[in-house]
């Protein structure tokens, strides 16, 4: 998603300009995007979403396509095509990155953005060389999106040491062919409902339940992809497309 990021400078950015883009034709590769445990709620009814494995931890994701490379949500004119869109997309062509310093993060920028440029938006710093509200802003949100890694960490932290996660095995019929939908895992329905007093009652205590059956409930939302899929095929194979 990103093409050049870099550490955000006054001496660098200074005639820096942030364009109010709504073309998300950036993310149109991006088949899986990452979410907080807070979004779990308004997530799940438009994504599946399902944990993947990296650095023996998990993350949680919600899944855009059904093929690596493959966004169903951004058409063919970059508009987002649903009423919620992740929160690590929202935040583009922001991030915050991890410094040498132990929990000291940089805000960086990309420079291959289209909505970054000097030619039009609004200035990053003012003529003084002080940040600008935008600036203020971007820092606001990406300190809260921190934050909000934090309580999602704890949460996948959880899940794995209780061995409530398995594999996704799921096959599913996308044009012609049987697509095998792999790399991902999923909360075991019966080891949640095996689990003792004790974990279930520490379960609700820490508010992780609501996100478990969010979860859950969202791998409906698996159909919803195949339907999509069908959709887009159909509309770039019809006759009369220019």
């Amino acid at each position: 998603m990103f093409e050049k990021l870099v550490p955000l400078n006054q001496e660098r950015h200074a005639r820096t300009l942030l364009s109010q883009a709504t073309d998300f034709g950036f993310a149109k590769h991006l088949h899986m995007a990452y979410l907080t445990l807070q979004e779990f709620s308004l997530a799940s009814p438009l994504y599946p979403i399902v944990f993947v494995e990296h650095d023996d931890s998990f993350s949680p994701m919600a899944l855009l396509g059904l093929s690596r490379g493959q966004n169903l949500f951004v058409n063919a004119d970059g508009r987002w095509e649903a009423h919620y869109i992740p929160a690590i997309v929202r935040r583009y062509p922001f991030a915050l990155v991890a410094s040498n310093t132990p929990d000291q993060f940089t805000v960086c920028i990309d420079e291959g953005s289209p909505w970054v440029g000097s030619s039009e938006g609004k200035p990053l710093f003012d003529a003084n060389g002080q940040p600008t509200a935008v600036i203020d802003n971007v820092k606001r949100y990406l300190a809260e999106l921190q934050q909000m890694d934090v309580a999602t960490a704890q949460f996948s932290t959880w899940l794995q040491t209780n061995n409530m996660l398995i594999p996704l095995r799921l096959r599913v019929r996308d044009q012609d062919a049987v697509r095998q939908i792999t790399g991902c895992y999923v909360v075991n329905e019966e080891r949640l409902n095996g689990l003792s007093d004790m974990l279930f009652l520490e379960l609700r205590s820490r508010h992780f339940l609501r996100a478990v059956y969010a979860h859950l409930l969202s791998l409906a939302q698996v159909e919803r992809l195949v339907e999509l899929s069908a959709e887009r095929h159909a509309a770039q194979t019809r006759p009369d497309r220019a």
